[in-house]
């Protein structure tokens, strides 16, 4: 029997008063009900030094990223595009991210936090991912998330996420008998 496909949700913001735990705890508590295991990986609270080697925050994300069969990032927009800490955290690692797919929820005001979800994709087709074309996105969405809720009340945003989640299913399953068959040639 196949194990569970591992998906890691990233936090991607670390501003203090953000929404972004909020965010992450919805889509996980989502990701509960499918065929599954959710890793949650909030980036607050993480150091990602300028020098890259031999930190344990570097090695543990590293670690993370290299086991999971794919990836959620939960992204708010600033200014047009996403955090940098976000970015920090994507160049912090390498290798362990080709061959694997990569899907965005993002939140923000009247775009929704599209923006930054437009300037993640040639960041992730560097690294050599595949990036879902379904995104779901969050407008206006600080009420509801901004406490310690779960909850979501917004149809449409469930069915992006299941629809999200389908493709990033597939695309892991696919791509983890791809990188088993045979290594990726980077």
């Amino acid at each position: 029997m196949t194990a569970l496909p591992r998906i890691a949700v990233i936090i991607g913001s670390v501003r203090e008063g953000r929404i972004g735990d909020g965010v992450g705890r919805w889509v996980a508590g989502r990701l509960a009900g499918e065929p599954l295991e959710p890793m949650l990986i909030d980036l607050d609270g993480h150091t990602f030094p300028s020098t890259m080697t031999h930190h344990p925050d570097v090695e543990g994300f590293a670690e993370t990223i290299g086991s999971a069969d794919g990836v959620i990032v939960v992204t708010p927009e600033y200014n047009h595009s996403f955090p940098g800490p976000l970015k920090t955290a994507i160049d912090a690692v390498g290798p362990q991210w080709r061959a694997k797919p990569v899907g965005f929820v993002s939140y923000g005001g009247m775009a929704g936090g599209l923006r930054a979800v437009e300037a993640l994709r040639p960041v992730f087709a560097e690294l050599h991912t595949v990036t879902i074309r379904e995104t779901v996105s969050l407008h206006n969405p600080w009420g509801p998330l901004a406490d310690d809720s779960t909850e979501y009340p917004d149809f449409a945003a469930e069915k992006a996420l299941h629809v999200l989640t389908t493709q990033l299913l597939w695309w892991a399953e696919a791509l983890r008998e791809a990188r088993a068959k045979t290594p990726y040639p980077a």
